[in-house]
C-alpha cells in the first residue's frame, strides 16, 4: 500500500513513466469508457425519477432508450437525434392511428420501396406542405374520413409523411439560397455561377438527400465512437491503484492514427477489438518514454541560433506552444525528455527543459473598453484620435513581431512533435496563420492542436503551466454508477431484463424507495425555499408597521400567525423572536401587536428559547398596554379561550381606560410644563433686576477695584481666554510700551 500512496502522492508525467506503472497500465475499453467513466465525469446522469414502460430486453435497461420505437442509445445526444429523425416521427404517426409501431428494418425497406423523390424535383411548387396540411385538417373535420385515414395502409402514409419533409427542406434550401443572392447583390458581386447549384450540376436540383433519414446501429456506433474521441482525455486503469480510481492522459498528446486504425474505412474502428485497440494506444505510450537529460549548460535559448546550438538527442522531441490575445503574445519550444535529477530519476517537481521562449506586448486594446482598435475601426468608422494611432501602429509592430519570430524559429517548429496554438479571434489567428509571404505554420499541419483546457493571459509562466497539464496524467477516483457497469461484461444490477425472481422484485423495491426518497427530499426543499421566502417577507412587513399589507400577505399564502414560525428556527436572529408576535412585540409596534391579537389569532403564550413570551419583550407602554386592551376584548368572546396568566399579561384594560389615562397623562405633563416655565420666567426676570444694580456701579469703584489687583493678576485676567499666538503678540506690545516709556524718561532727564 506504500506503493500506492506514493503514486497517488507523486506527480506522473507522460514522458518519463515509473516502470511499475508502465508495466500495469491498461486501457479501458471503449464501452465502459462512454458509459462508465464519462458517464459519471463529464455527462450528464439520467433523470433517475422518469419512469418509462420499456420492453423487456437487455439493449432497453437503460434510461436513454425509446420506448415507442424499442430503441437504446450510447448517449443522450443519440436519443434527442432519434426524436428527430423519420422513423420516430413514423412510428408516432402509426401510434395516432392506432397502428402498432414499426422496426427499424421494417422502415428501411419501406423508404427502399417509395418511388417519390425524396429532394422534392419530382412535384411542382404547387403540390407544397400547405397542400398536404390541408388534406390533413380536412380529415380531422369529417369522421368518415378520419377513419378511412386510420385505416390507411403503412405504404401510403410513408410517401406522405416524406413528402412534405422534403417540400420543408425544398424551401429552406431556396431561403438559404435567396438569402445569399441578395447579399451578394448587396456586396456588387455577381455570383450567379457559384450560387445557381450547389453540385455543380448546373440544373438547380440538388441530388443529396435532404430528408432526415433514420439511422441504422452502425451509423449510431460509428457517431458514438467519434463522440467518444472528442473526449478530452484517455482513461487507463492499472492495479497499482485504488478501485474506481483512473490515470487519465489528454487526447491532443497523441496522433490521430495512434487512436484510430490506420485503415481509411470508417467501419475499421467498428471491427476492431478492444485488445487490438490496447495494444495500438499502449504502444503509443511505450514509444513516448524518454530517458532523462541533463540540463543544458545555457537555458536561457530565446532565439533560433541559441536553440540550434542544443544536442540533437534532446531538440528531437519537443513541442511548440504558443497564445496571443489582447495584445500579449507568448511562445515557448520545450523539449519532452525530462530533466535529469540527482539520482537519476523524475523529480517530484517537472523541471523542463525550454529550447527557445518570447513574450511579446503591445498597446493595442482600448482602455476600459474593450476589444482591439481594428474591430472598434471596423464597427464604427475609422477614428483618428492620437491613442487610435498608437493602437494601430502598435498591431502592425505585433503581427511584424510575431511573424518574424515565427521565421527565426522555422528550424525548431519543423521538427516540433506537436504544435500547441491559442488565438482568441480571426484577427489574431490571421496573424499567425496568414496567408503572407514566408509563412511558417499552416492551419492544415496535422500536427496542430488547441489547448483541451481553460487558458489565461499569454505569459512565459502560463505556457509552463500548459505544459505540465498536458504532459501530467490525472488521477481520478469516480464511482460507479447503477446504470453502468464496473467491470466488463458485468451485468447491471438495477435492470430487470438480468434480474428475475425474488432479486428482480427487491432491485424494483429498492428503485422505488429511492424515488419515494429523492421525491420527499425535493419536496422538502421545495417547503423549506418558501418558508425563506415568507420569513423573510414578513419579516419587512413587520419593520415598517404595514398592518393591512401583513393580513393580507397572511391570508393570500394560507399561514396563521398562531403555527408560522420564522425558518431556519436555529437561526441565531430567530433565538429572541420566533414568531410573528414576538418580533412585534420587540419591534415596539402596538398596533401590530393589536392587529395580531384580535385579526391574525396570534397565540401570547408561545414562548422563545429563553422561555419569554411576547409580552416580555415589549420595550414600552404602549405595546404593553395593545397586550391588555387585547385580553380585555378577547376575554369578553367566549370562543378565545386565552391562558393570559400563562402569557403573563397584567389585568385587562379597556381601550377607553387607557386613552384616559393617557388623557391623563398627558394633562398633568402639560401642566408641569407650564409651572416650569413660569418659574424660568421668573427667574430671568430677577436675574436682570441684579444686572442691573451691577452695572450702576461707578467707575471709580471699578477703577478702586482694578488697584488692589496686582501687576501679574491684570496680566493674567487681560491674557485669558487668548491663543498662544495673541498671547505672544500681546507680550510684544507690553515690552514694547515698557521701551517707550523708558526711552520717554531718559529724553526727559
Amino acid at each position: 500500500m506504500a506503493g500506492t500512496d506514493d503514486i497517488l502522492r507523486r506527480p506522473l508525467y507522460l514522458y518519463g513513466l515509473p516502470a511499475d506503472v508502465l508495466a500495469t497500465l491498461a486501457p479501458v475499453s471503449k464501452e465502459n469508457a462512454t458509459g462508465s467513466i464519462l458517464s459519471s465525469s463529464e455527462t450528464p446522469a439520467a433523470d433517475a425519477d422518469a419512469e418509462i414502460d420499456l420492453p423487456s430486453g437487455p439493449s432497453l435497461a437503460s434510461s436513454e432508450a425509446c420506448a415507442l420505437c424499442c430503441l437504446s442509445f450510447d448517449s443522450h445526444a443519440d436519443k434527442r437525434d432519434h426524436f428527430k429523425s423519420d422513423l420516430h416521427l413514423f412510428n408516432l404517426k402509426q401510434k395516432l392511428s392506432g397502428k402498432a409501431p414499426v422496426s427499424e428494418d421494417d422502415f428501411e425497406r419501406l423508404a427502399s420501396t417509395v418511388d417519390e423523390s425524396l429532394s422534392g424535383s419530382e412535384w411542382s411548387e404547387s403540390d407544397s406542405l400547405s397542400d398536404v396540411d390541408e388534406k390533413d385538417e380536412d380529415n380531422d373535420g369529417d369522421a368518415s374520413e378520419a377513419a378511412s385515414a386510420a385505416t390507411t395502409s403503412t405504404a401510403d402514409l410513408l410517401p406522405a409523411m416524406l413528402k412534405k419533409q422534403a417540400v420543408l427542406a425544398e424551401k429552406m434550401k431556396k431561403k438559404k439560397k435567396a438569402g445569399r443572392i441578395a447579399k451578394n447583390a448587396g456586396n456588387g458581386d455577381d455570383d450567379e455561377n457559384s450560387d445557381s447549384d450547389s453540385d455543380g450540376n448546373g440544373d438547380g436540383s440538388d441530388n443529396t438527400n435532404t430528408v432526415n433519414r433514420p439511422k441504422n446501429h452502425k451509423q449510431r456506433q460509428r457517431e458514438a465512437a467519434a463522440n467518444a474521441s472528442l473526449q478530452p482525455l484517455l482513461w487507463f486503469s492499472s492495479p497499482l491503484l485504488p478501485a474506481n480510481t483512473y490515470f487519465g492522459a489528454y487526447r491532443a498528446m497523441f496522433a490521430p492514427g495512434e487512436l484510430l486504425p490506420a485503415d481509411d474505412d470508417s467501419s475499421a474502428a467498428e471491427k476492431e477489438d478492444d485488445a487490438a485497440r490496447a495494444a495500438r494506444i499502449l504502444a503509443a505510450i511505450h514509444s513516448r518514454q524518454l530517458a532523462p537529460q541533463s540540463a543544458p549548460a545555457n537555458n536561457a535559448a530565446n532565439a533560433a541560433a541559441t536553440a540550434a546550438a542544443v544536442a540533437p538527442a534532446r531538440a528531437s522531441r519537443h513541442i511548440f506552444m504558443c497564445m496571443i490575445g489582447g495584445g500579449h503574445f507568448a511562445a515557448m519550444v520545450i523539449a519532452l525528455a525530462p530533466r535529469k535529477g540527482r539520482a537519476g530519476t523524475v523529480p517530484m517537481n517537472r523541471e523542463a527543459t525550454v529550447l527557445a521562449h518570447k513574450t511579446f506586448h503591445r498597446y493595442t486594446t482600448r482602455r476600459k473598453q474593450g476589444g482591439s482598435q481594428s474591430a472598434n475601426d471596423n464597427a464604427k468608422g475609422t477614428a483618428h484620435s492620437a491613442g487610435s494611432s498608437l493602437r494601430r501602429y502598435n498591431e502592425q509592430a505585433l503581427v511584424d513581431d510575431i511573424r518574424n519570430l515565427l521565421r527565426d524559429w522555422k528550424s525548431l517548429l519543423d521538427t516540433a512533435e506537436l504544435l500547441f496554438v491559442r488565438a482568441s479571434n480571426t484577427a489574431n489567428q490571421r496573424t499567425i496563420f496568414g496567408p503572407y509571404d514566408g509563412q511558417v505554420l499552416h492551419r492544415d499541419d496535422p500536427r496542430l492542436r488547441s489547448f483541451p483546457f481553460n487558458t489565461r493571459r499569454p505569459t512565459q509562466k502560463e505556457i509552463m503551466r500548459c505544459f505540465i497539464e498536458l504532459t501530467r496524467l490525472k488521477v481520478r477516483e469516480i464511482a460507479p454508477t447503477p446504470a453502468a457497469p464496473t467491470e466488463q461484461g458485468t451485468a447491471q444490477p438495477s435492470s430487470p431484463a438480468t434480474l428475475t425472481g425474488e432479486d428482480a422484485t427487491a432491485a424494483t423495491q429498492q428503485r422505488q424507495q429511492r424515488q419515494q426518497e429523492r421525491r420527499a427530499a425535493a419536496k422538502r426543499a421545495e417547503e423549506e425555499e418558501m418558508a425563506l421566502l415568507h420569513t423573510s417577507q414578513l419579516q419587512a412587513l413587520v419593520r415598517r408597521s404595514k398592518v393591512p399589507a401583513l393580513l393580507a400577505y397572511l391570508v393570500s399564502n394560507d399561514l396563521t400567525a398562531r403555527t408560522f414560525r420564522f425558518f431556519p428556527p436555529d437561526a441565531p436572529q430567530h433565538h429572541h423572536a420566533p414568531t410573528l408576535l414576538h418580533y412585534a412585540a420587540s419591534q415596539n409596534s402596538p398596533t401590530l401587536v393589536n392587529a395580531l391579537l384580535l385579526r391574525a389569532d396570534a397565540d401570547p403564550t408561545t414562548t422563545n428559547s429563553d422561555g419569554k413570551t411576547p409580552f416580555e419583550l415589549a420595550g414600552d407602554r404602549p405595546t404593553r398596554d395593545a397586550f391588555r386592551v387585547a385580553r380585555s376584548e378577547l376575554s369578553a368572546q367566549a370562543s378565545k379561550d386565552i391562558d393570559w396568566d400563562a402569557a403573563r399579561v397584567p389585568a385587562p384594560m379597556t381601550r377607553n381606560e387607557a386613552e384616559q389615562r393617557d388623557a391623563r397623562e398627558k394633562a398633568e405633563a402639560a401642566r408641569k410644563e407650564t409651572e416650569r416655565r413660569r418659574a424660568e420666567e421668573a427667574r430671568l426676570r430677577e436675574e436682570a433686576k441684579k444686572a442691573e444694580s451691577s452695572n450702576s456701579r461707578s467707575a471709580s469703584q471699578r477703577r478702586l477695584v482694578g488697584v488692589l489687583k496686582s501687576a501679574q493678576e491684570i496680566r493674567q485676567e487681560e491674557a485669558r481666554g487668548l491663543t498662544p499666538e495673541q498671547k505672544q503678540r500681546l507680550e510684544r506690545e507690553r515690552r514694547a510700551r515698557a521701551a517707550e516709556a523708558r526711552l520717554r524718561q531718559m529724553s526727559g532727564n
